[in-house]
């Protein structure tokens, strides 16, 4: 699969929206985004993004993080995890 991220979106910097945090909960014994009267929570493969999202790191960097840990193309996981934080950012949970 390749990446049919333009270069803008492959330089975004994911942040998590205003009053949104990455925790583990032990209740639930999970990740979970946690935010003012919400609660997300994200998938095994998600948990991985969101725990490299610090408003410094772009989705390629991102997905160049991922591609070296998991042995995978950076364009492939680029064009997987775009999809994925532009739900969030819909949401509220990350800004783009």
């Amino acid at each position: 699969m390749s990446s049919d991220l333009s270069e803008a979106e492959s330089a975004a910097v994911p942040r998590f929206g205003v009053g949104m945090k990455l925790r583990f909960d032990p209740v639930r014994d999970a990740w979970v985004v946690l935010g003012p009267e919400r609660l997300f929570l994200p998938d095994e493969h998600a948990v991985e993004v969101l725990k490299l999202v610090d408003g410094t790191r772009s989705v390629a960097v991102i997905a160049a993080t991922l591609a070296e840990k998991f042995a995978a193309p950076a364009s492939a996981i680029e064009a997987d995890i775009w999809p994925m934080l532009q739900d969030l950012a819909a949401r509220g949970a990350v800004r783009l």
